[in-house]
């Protein structure tokens, strides 16, 4: 069995205290976009399907562009 490809979909575990976070869980954590960015992850894992997660996709994207102006 081999290990998944990108970035895993799961919420973060609890980290130890030798472990360095997830580059992509601090950049979101700098955006205050991460609970979108689960909700988007959270529909995916249900659908299967992003047409299906619109809603959720438009809101991680507008609070990014945000965060990028």
């Amino acid at each position: 069995m081999s290990a998944p490809m990108g970035h895993d979909r799961s919420r973060p575990k609890p980290k130890e205290d030798d472990e360095e976070e997830d580059p992509v869980d601090k950049m979101l954590t700098k955006t205050g976009c991460k609970e979108l960015h689960y909700l988007v992850q959270d529909c995916m894992g249900e659908h299967n399907d992003w047409r299906k997660c619109q809603k959720e996709v438009t809101e991680f994207r507008k609070c990014m562009e945000k965060k990028s102006s």
